[in-house]
């Protein structure tokens, strides 16, 4: 048995604890896993006790990491699992950390999907085809990806997205508008027959109110 003989909390942004036994510093914990656990001066720890609490500080921690990556937007799972993995946590902690989240309703597939897809659907319209490869390479699952993105209409979304488009342009001719438009559809993913059919449509519409 070690007796902890002094708990300091270290220098740095992230509050941590330094924590000394028999005199000499031993390792360090979150602050809050000090709290939680009780950890006090005098208090005598064995070895298996140490063990346990340096797993879950290192848990705590990646835990943390995960929590603070999710608080810009919605993650994938996959995209969280890459996080933890760059910041060099071990695949145990990791998959743990997940769980936890799963089970909190902080990570869900499905609704990351519907998140990204209704943003884009908001902000930025792109194809179906578009869309899914994105959430492809967040490594969301084919059946949920097929799921939530087959209710993507390409012809709605190719009209709203070269509507707002053309607002931005100063066009004068067909030639320059269907070019400038149609390579604007075309780098959101969708084909041929939606462009041509939007741009038809579109200038269709903008020649009758000039009229």
């Amino acid at each position: 048995m070690t007796k902890i003989t002094a708990l300091r909390i270290g220098r740095g942004r992230r509050k941590r604890v330094n924590v000394f036994l028999d005199g000499r510093f031993a390792f360090s914990l979150e602050a809050e896993v000090v709290l939680k656990e009780g950890l006090q001066v005098g208090q005598e720890l064995s070895s298996s006790q140490i063990e346990a609490l340096t797993g879950y500080d290192h848990f705590h921690r990646c835990l943390n990491t995960a929590a603070r990556y999710l608080s810009y937007r919605p993650r994938s799972e996959s995209e969280i699992r890459e996080r933890l993995h760059q910041r060099g946590f071990d695949g145990d902690s990791v998959e743990a950390v997940i769980t936890k989240l799963r089970t909190q309703g902080l990570v869900d597939d499905i609704a990351f999907a519907q998140f990204w897809k209704d943003n884009r659907e908001s902000f930025s319209p792109r194809s179906q085809w578009l869309t899914k490869l994105e959430l492809r390479r967040k490594g969301v699952a084919n059946d949920i990806i097929d799921q939530v993105v087959d209710e993507i209409d390409d012809d709605d979304s190719a009209y709203r997205a070269a509507l707002s488009k053309a607002r931005s342009l100063t066009l004068s001719d067909y030639r320059s508008f269907r070019r400038r438009l149609g390579e604007y559809l075309k780098r959101r993913g969708f084909s041929y027959g939606v462009i041509n059919h939007t741009l038809e449509r579109l200038w269709q519409e903008q020649g009758s109110r000039s009229r």
